[in-house]
Formats: C-alpha cells, structure tokens, sequence
C-alpha cells in the first residue's frame, strides 16, 4: 500500500462514527452543564456583540476582533466547496445534522473560549498565548496533551491555511484573471510577508476589512439566488428534512444506511466549517487578556452559529432549490452551477471571488494561530523562521497539489479535537460553576 493511500485510509478511519458519536455526546453534556446557554443567552451575545465597549480588554485584540478573527478561519473555502462535496456525498439531508450539530456544538465553543480567556499564559515577547495549548496543562500529562495539541494546530496552520486556501485561491485567480500560477504565487508570498511581519496589529486591520466584505458579499448573493428561485424553496426545504430521515425507506437497511452518510457527513463538515471544537477560537480570545471569560466566550458563539448554522445551511440550501444536484457536479462546481442558474456565466465569476476572499481570510488570521502554536513550541524563540516557513507554504501551496494533504489535515482536525474534548470535559466543573 502506498504512503498516500494508507493517509487516505487512515483519514477515513478516524472520521469515522466513534469520532462522531464522541463529539455528538460531548456537545450534548456541554448544553446541558451549562444549561442550553446557546439558547437562553444568544440574546445576550448578540447586545454584547454590538456593544463591545461592555468588555475589558488589554490585549492584542478586542473580543469583538476575536470574533471578526475567528469568522475569517471558519468562513473559507470549506462552506462553499466543502458543504457541496458534504451535499453530493450524504444527500441534501447533510444541511440539517449540520444545522443540528452546529446548535449543539456553541455549546463547545462556549466552553473552548471561556478556558482560553480564564487561562493565559505570561506574555512572550511579542504575544500573550491563550488557547487549548494552556489550559490542557492542566490535565493530567498536560504538558504533553499540550505541546501534542500545539503541533497538530500549527500543522494545520502551515497546511490547511497557508497551503491549501493558496491552493484554492491559486486555482481561482488563474480562472478569473488568466494569470499563471507562478505570478499567483509570488503574490501571495508577498501578501503573506506583508501579514505576518506586521505582527498582531496588522493581522487583526487586515481582518477587520476582510471579514465584512466576505459577509456582506456571500449573504447578499445568497439572498438573490434563494428569491430569484422563491418557488423552489418550500420543496427544497421538504426535500433536506426528508432525506435527513429517510422516513418512508427506514425499515430497510439500505435507508439506514443513508440516515447514517448524512448525519457522519453534516456532523464532519459542521465541524471543519465552524472550527467549534478544534480550539481556534480559544487562542484568538485568548489574545484579547480578557479576563471577563464568559462574556467572551458567549460572543465567540456566535461565530459557530453564522458559520454552521447560516452559510452552511444556505450553501445547501441553494444547491437544492436551483436544482442542480441532479447534474453529478461536485465541489465548488456544484455551488458555482447554482450561482449560474441566476447570474449565468458571471455566477462563476462570483463564487470564484467568494472562493479567493475567503481563502484571503483564513490565510490573514490563521498565521496568528499557527504564530502562537510556534511561540509555544519553542518558548518564544525563532519567530522570524516561523514567518518566513509560513510565506514559503503560501508560495508552495499555490504551485503544489495538495490531494493527500487534505487527508492529513483531516487527522489533524481529528487529533486536535480529541485533546481539546477531553480538555473540556476535564474542566467541565470550572466552567459550570460559573454559568449562572
């Protein structure tokens, strides 16, 4: 067997159901410990949200900034090509374990962001470190679930951020602009330089204009197409919930069988889509040295929720009403053939620009992670040749396939959020007790 069939096997392995079944449990102890907080306090989040000046904050960024942060990483290529592959594989019934999974799992992003806001570390030279990589110290063998946890983040930093979303963008640019790949890439080596060499600072002014402008810009198409094909949408709507239970098949194995590719399929992309669960979010708030842990943690729900709960489901949504599930397209041709159906030739243009500005995104914020995971790694030492490796992964990522890395990635995510439930679930008690 060849090295990248046995990645592949291996990815498929450990996204399998015990994972899926460890993260469902987990969420639902989470929303019950904390007493359905997704719920009852979302009212709260959002009047934090508008009113940041309510938080405290003395770090590298405010919680609001963490927020528009960790949006940027969960709003990539994974909610437009992603949800397609997750529709085209698992039926349109994937949007609605998405949509369920997405509720339950604010409840991890809760708890992640609380722990990463109440336990920071001492400030390096440039950054104060919070995040899973200190609070899982306080495990048992910390240290090591700790420096483990680090590794797999920053490899997901140096290959699925700078890597792959150059990739992607790479991909984009040469269809829209007509440019080569090697131009592509030196430009985005050189916008990658510019990013991380102006530290915290030009990462999150970078963010902040990014971030509205793939929101504005995917709800605003989104809108458009849903109205233009009004008509379909209460068929589509029948069309996701049905095939999300297989009511009228479910005696026979083979609709069993169904039920279960959608809810692995949903509950997986839910997860890589958001990051709810992977600890991200817990290093941006971390940065913000708040210590007023559950009002940040109740803002960062949000991001789960617009993520997971909105983009994803529209994605699918989308894909089901204009109809073109039925042509056997894939990945991000299945959602530009949507967009075609009311933008014709200029809706490929468009989801390809989604495709490049969400890629931009995930590439700015993700050196702030991949950056905090390197300071922790190494004491604080070296910065300079963590910059330079993250402009080179941009540069090679843009030029190289990236087929096996996508299965590697997916062990990644499959680690990480194995230490970071445990982490919770060991902490747990901390957390509830100071859930009113």
């Amino acid at each position: 067997m060849s090295i990248g069939r046995l990645i592949t096997v291996i990815a498929n392995s450990v996204w399998g159901w015990p994972l899926v079944l460890f993260v469902l449990v987990v969420s639902i102890i989470c929303t019950v410990c904390f007493r359905f907080v997704q719920f009852r306090s979302f009212a709260q989040a959002i009047r934090l949200t508008v009113k940041p000046e309510m938080l405290k904050t003395k770090g590298d960024m405010s919680p609001f900034e963490a927020l528009l942060n960790t949006l940027s990483i969960s709003l990539g290529n994974g909610s437009l090509a992603g949800m397609a592959t997750a529709v085209y594989a698992g039926g349109p019934g994937v949007a609605v374990w998405v949509f369920v999974l997405g509720l339950l799992s604010m409840a991890l992003r809760f708890a992640e962001v609380f722990l990463g806001t109440h336990f920071l570390s001492k400030k390096t030279h440039t950054m104060r470190l919070g995040g899973p990589m200190i609070y899982l110290q306080e495990l048992p063998a910390g240290k090591f679930f700790a420096t483990l946890y680090a590794f797999f983040l920053l490899f997901l930093g140096f290959a699925a951020s700078a890597g792959m979303q150059s990739n992607s963008m790479c991909i984009g640019c040469m269809h829209l602009f007509g440019v080569s790949a090697f131009f592509v890439a030196i430009v985005l080596f050189l916008f990658t330089a510019y990013v991380v060499w102006g530290g915290a600072h030009r990462i999150v002014q970078i963010s902040d204009a990014i971030v509205p402008l793939k929101v504005i810009l995917f709800f605003g198409s989104a809108i458009i197409v849903l109205g233009y094909h009004y008509q379909a949408l209460v068929p589509a709507l029948y069309t996701i919930f049905n095939s999300a239970f297989c009511t009228r098949s479910f005696a026979t194995g083979c609709a069993w069988f169904g039920v279960q590719q959608a809810m692995r399929y949903g509950f997986s992309r839910s997860i890589n889509a958001s990051e709810a669960g992977l600890g991200s979010a817990a290093v941006f708030f971390g940065g913000t040295n708040s210590h007023e842990s559950k009002k940040s943690a109740l803002i960062s729900m949000l991001s789960v929720f617009i993520s997971a709960n909105l983009v994803c489901f529209l994605v699918v949504l989308m894909i089901v009403a204009t109809g073109v599930l039925s042509t056997g397209q894939t990945s991000l041709a299945l959602t530009i053939a949507a967009y075609e159906t009311v933008f014709g030739s200029f809706g490929g243009l468009l989801v390809t620009f989604l495709s490049i500005i969400f890629g931009l995104g995930v590439l700015v914020s993700y050196s702030y992670v991949a950056n905090a995971c390197w300071l922790f790694l190494t004491a604080g030492r070296f910065e300079f040749a963590f910059r330079l490796i993250y402009c080179c992964m941009a540069f090679a990522g843009a030029l190289g396939a990236v087929e096996v890395v996508w299965h590697l990635v997916d062990i990644a995510n499959a680690g990480l959020l194995i230490l970071n439930l445990c982490g919770i679930l060991w902490l747990l008690p901390l957390i509830a007790k100071s859930v009113d």
